[in-house]
């Protein structure tokens, strides 16, 4: 318990930063997360030397959001290539996208994890311009206490509603539930239920590339990595945001077999880690989703 007050403690001086400029009206979060998106981590080097060429390439792929990674616990700094990030967000507003950013703690630092956090609120770039959305990449098991980890998770994501404005869009990056389940160890009561209440949308690494290699086995990942969501949140989902992967070298058909499943079971967004490895025929794909439907009855059990 002294722990975890410390760890409150630490959490309310970051609210004591100021931000450094007014935010704009947030857009709706299904005009955040839903649709196409692409994603780009801080390791992609080559990508953050040509923002404008990568935008330009996303739209032509018809994207509609990106996702950019702002560090991690590991870093040196809250904020990676800060000139670069900035020119990403001008470019993909310019050219009429939305930009999420997206940071991943490790937990074990619960006071670098809140900084690092409302350092990608409310950074702006050299014109002014801000994020659409913000997305928390929960995979991290460095605590290995469950119940300390999931206690510094959540207060974490108090705090981004905290500090957030009012209607800004945020995202829960969590592992795969398919995942979760075989691996028994990793993470063990998994607080699914209460960051669909606290969460815009839930965007599942369902990363079906690693054991799927037929349309078959790529459908049925998905079609369980979604009703397992559903069976954990009592049916009560928010918008959920498909994220497959690793995308190099996915045959068409398996591709295929993950898109429509996602379709099918009502997921409103869609997307490959990364788009380094998204290939021309990957898009063409991915822009076969239908993600306006509502879920099949089958999905739901």
């Amino acid at each position: 318990m002294r722990r975890r007050a410390a760890c409150l403690a630490a959490l309310t001086v970051i609210l004591a930063i100021p931000a450094n400029r007014a935010a704009p009206a947030a857009p709706p979060a299904a005009a955040v997360f839903g649709g196409l998106g692409s994603w780009l981590d801080i390791f992609a080097a080559d990508a953050w030397s040509s923002p404008a060429a990568v935008v330009a390439r996303a739209r032509a792929a018809g994207v509609r959001t990106l996702y950019l990674q702002t560090s991690n616990y590991s870093q040196r700094t809250g904020i990676v290539r800060p000139a670069a990030l900035g020119l990403f967000v001008d470019a993909a507003h310019a050219a009429g996208l939305r930009v999420v950013a997206w940071y991943l703690p490790g937990f074990a630092n619960p006071r670098l994890d809140a900084r690092r956090t409302v350092a990608a609120l409310r950074f702006r770039s050299a014109t002014g311009q801000a994020f659409d959305g913000f997305a928390l990449d929960i995979e991290a098991s460095l605590v290995r206490n469950v119940a300390e980890r999931n206690a510094r998770l959540l207060s974490l994501a108090a705090l981004l509603h905290r500090t957030a404005p009012a209607g800004y869009p945020l995202g829960a990056i969590i592992p795969s539930p398919v995942g979760i389940r075989r691996h028994r160890h990793y993470w063990p009561g998994f607080p699914y239920a209460t960051l669909a209440r606290s969460f815009d949308a839930i965007l599942p690494m369902a990363y079906f590339s690693h054991y799927a290699h037929s349309a078959r086995a790529a459908y049925a990942y998905a079609h369980e990595a979604m009703t397992l969501l559903r069976a954990h949140t009592a049916g009560r989902l928010p918008l959920v945001h498909m994220i497959g992967g690793s995308g190099r070298n996915i045959p068409a058909a398996t591709l295929a077999g993950f898109v429509r499943a996602a379709s099918e079971c009502g997921a409103r967004g869609i997307s490959l880690y990364a788009f380094p490895q998204t290939s021309a025929a990957d898009w063409a794909v991915l822009r076969a989703a239908s993600l306006r439907g509502p879920a099949r009855a089958s999905c739901a059990h």
